[in-house]
């Protein structure tokens, strides 16, 4: 049905394209169709009993799908189409930085020399890659104000739990056992679920009136018992943490390590270091802070950054530089002293590594900090345009990224953060994060990027001051309400696919 508002989609007469359903691929299956074969040759025809144990052969043969290459290739390029993308458009999603990757970095990355080595090639026979982690791992350090780095981690989350480890290693090292980490109410949801995996208690400490931790709060839970605090500044909300000298030495009063998540890093390079802010440990999310692939778009890398005091307790082996004869430079691998040993295969999501590292030489000190002033310009123009619509809960300058809420639609005329967010998609954006942070009520957290064009930013700031405008009506309201009318799927309850989720292709869809 055509939407009044929206403008609504024609879809294709073809059940293969436009708006229609994608077919899954069992009902594109045909008994005894192929995606190939192979030539007849004179090789005798053999039984699979005769070359594979009968214990190990099925009974009943796997229920696989029956395609031809020409269907096979066909539904999972439709499948591709219909996807949203970092290449496609503006992707405001708050909190998981999803910006434009140069492909640049790219075009280096499928250099020979740098994705065709196998990470098992000797170091003799790998100088080049080795002096690239080198390089790498001292701008990182030089970005966070840091002493030494691993660039294990897989990405953030593996990152988070990298640099609870060495906390962990450190405290014992000294005779000691800690059992609780800080965290503020605001932090990222996998901080609790790294701290737990790392075997520690969470401590939850409030945000102040200004959005900030509440710096009276965490002198009261801070004790013996603390390994540390995590916490990334600015903060989930995009504000910065204007005490963070005097939270960072209430921390390390009791004996405490600082751990900066790295998530929001991009709004700082070149400006300030998280080391100089008194942390100790700091992991950077490569796909956030350099435009790396991210999440489903490819492997992230969430590098870990240390104080000289910790580096023993860093993961090995680590690439480094080992003066030669007569003084020539090459590289091998060492282990620091004290390691906690390794926490990914092999030397971590090298090809990655090999992107931000170009990211990093293409951009130049000087550029970087232009990144995080772009970044920081965007997200306040952005939330200076929409104030009149949408409510600021903190409405003291941002960094990179702000929280909106639609509570007030929500009032006037029961429109939520969700209706805002599916009405985007049908305006060809991304929708921003909603219902995070959890201390916003109705929260749209919004992160513009510093790749995005005035431009485009005026259009989003447009979209979404219209989007408030129909909230105005009853018209406008049921419309906000069905949306999104133009995207190949339409609304779905998430509520029961959450709950009862279909796990097999032979479950209804209502199941």
């Amino acid at each position: 049905m055509e939407s009044k508002i929206f403008g609504g989609g024609v879809a294709s007469s073809s059940p293969l394209m436009g708006n229609s359903p994608e077919p899954t691929i069992f009902e594109l299956s045909a008994p005894g169709r192929t995606s190939y074969s192979l030539r007849a040759t004179n090789v005798p025809k053999r039984d699979l009993s005769d070359v594979v144990p009968k214990e190990f052969l099925r009974e009943i043969p796997v229920d696989l799908p029956e395609v031809s290459e020409r269907d096979l290739v066909a539904h999972f390029t439709r499948l591709s189409s219909r996807q949203y993308a970092v290449d496609l458009g503006a992707y405001p999603l708050g909190s998981c930085t999803m910006k434009y990757n140069p492909k640049f970095a790219d075009a280096v990355a499928n250099m020979t020399g740098i994705s065709d080595v196998h990470p098992l090639t000797p170091a003799s026979h790998a100088q080049g890659w080795l002096e690239l982690m080198v390089t790498l791992e001292k701008y990182i350090c030089e970005i966070t104000g840091m002493s030494e780095a691993t660039l294990q981690p897989a990405a953030g989350a593996a990152g988070e739990l990298t640099g609870l480890l060495i906390m962990g290693a450190y405290h014992r090292a000294r005779g000691g056992k800690r059992s609780k980490i800080i965290i503020p109410d605001s932090a990222h949801g996998t901080n609790p679920a790294s701290v737990t995996l790392a075997g520690y208690e969470a401590v939850t400490v409030p945000s102040n009136e200004r959005g900030l931790v509440d710096l009276e709060h965490l002198r009261k839970v801070l004790d013996e018992e603390v390994a540390g605090m995590m916490l990334t500044n600015p903060n989930t909300l995009g504000l910065f943490e204007q005490e963070i000298y005097e939270i960072a030495q209430a921390v390390h009063d009791v004996g405490g390590l600082m751990y900066y998540d790295g998530a929001n890093l991009n709004a700082i390079i070149g400006v300030s270091r998280p080391g100089d802010m008194g942390f100790d440990i700091v992991h950077s999310n490569l796909h956030k802070t350099f435009a790396t692939p991210h999440g489903g778009g490819g492997p992230g890398a969430g590098p870990v950054a240390v104080t000289a005091v910790l580096a023993p307790f860093l993961p090995g082996p680590k690439a480094t530089l080992i003066e030669g004869e007569g003084g020539a430079a090459t590289y091998g691998w060492t282990t620091p002293k004290h390691t906690i040993g390794k926490v990914h295969g092999f030397f971590g999501n090298a090809v990655v590594l090999g992107r931000a590292l170009a990211y990093m030489l293409y951009n130049g000190s000087d550029g970087l900090k232009e990144v995080s002033q772009y970044a920081v310009l965007n997200a306040n123009w952005l939330r200076h345009k929409i104030s009149e619509q949408y409510d600021i809960p903190y409405s003291q300058w941002c960094m990179h990224e702000f929280v909106a809420s639609a509570q007030r639609l929500r009032r006037q005329g029961g429109i939520k953060a969700l209706d805002i967010a599916k009405a985007v998609l049908d305006e060809g954006f991304h929708s921003p994060t909603v219902y995070f942070p959890l201390v916003v009520e109705e929260a749209l957290m919004i992160e513009p990027t510093e790749t995005e064009s005035f431009q485009t930013l005026s259009i989003l700031a447009e979209t979404l001051n219209k989007l408030a405008k129909l909230a105005e009506t009853s018209e406008g309201q049921e419309a906000l309400h069905q949306a999104p009318v133009n995207t190949p799927t339409r609304r779905l309850d998430e509520a029961l696919a959450a709950r009862k989720p279909r796990l097999s292709f032979d479950q209804p869809p209502n199941h």
